[in-house]
């Protein structure tokens, strides 16, 4: 996924109320209040005076020219936008990076399911079964090369995983994708410290059938780029 025109170097100031930031583009100096396209806690990133990437958006309905895309950390780029990992699930998938789901011909996006919710990615023709895909983004890593989601206490997540294995009970295929938006991570575990019942939920989830795949991606200010599969390790809580 190329993005319309390259990104706009700043320097953070603060992050808040979830959906604001205030920063100060590095090219003039200018400082800027933007939108975040992320409400979750983004925990460990964002750090004041680090280097981030905006988008530019000139459309006269937006309030905010200036949108958050990524953050620098330790010499990486690393994705924040959580509007952007169906787009790049979807790419993945057709690449085939993720398993044999290349064989699906058509791909819906946001379509309704289980108990009032919208499933990310549902695949389906080709006389195959009907497979149900839940995209998670994920950007959050402790330990160097492993990336960890979530990255805090997330019910909607384990809704989502019930809802998934009831697919699978049903006799469809259900898919729990991890979007990793950085290029530093080569294994993938879950936050079972940070929360034990999402992790519960995972493991419920596989042994009724649900498969779990774990994608990474090569971050720049130009583009953002699926990979390939990662490793993942599933089976315990992690904790420090």
């Amino acid at each position: 996924m190329r993005f319309a025109s390259p990104l706009v170097p700043a320097r953070l100031v603060q992050r808040y109320k979830r959906f604001l930031f205030d920063a100060v583009l590095e090219d003039t100096g200018e400082p800027i209040t933007g939108s975040c396209p992320n409400t979750g806690s983004m925990l460990g990133l964002t750090t004041p005076g680090s280097r981030i990437w905006l988008s530019e958006h000139d459309s006269p309905t937006r309030k905010y020219r200036h949108m958050f895309e990524m953050i620098e950390t330790e010499g990486e780029l690393v994705g924040v936008n959580t509007g952007l990992p169906n787009k790049l699930a979807e790419e993945a998938i057709r690449m085939g990076l993720v398993g044999d789901l290349a064989a699906y011909p058509t791909i819906e996006r946001e379509r309704k399911y289980g108990r009032n919710s919208r499933i990310d990615l549902l695949l389906g023709g080709g006389g195959l079964p009907m497979a149900y895909v839940e995209v998670k983004n994920v950007h959050f890593s402790r330990r160097p090369g492993i990336a960890e989601f979530p990255d805090t206490a997330t019910k909607r997540g384990t809704k989502h995983l019930d809802e998934l294995a009831d697919m699978a009970a049903a006799g469809h295929r259900a898919i729990m994708l991890y979007l990793v938006q950085r290029a530093d991570c080569q294994r993938f575990r879950l936050c079972g410290d940070l929360d034990p019942v999402y992790h519960a939920a995972f493991q419920r989830a596989r042994a009724r059938g649900v498969e779990a795949y774990a994608v990474n991606c090569r971050v720049s200010p130009t583009e953002i780029a699926p990979l390939g599969l990662m490793a993942m390790d599933e089976a315990a809580p992690a904790a420090l």
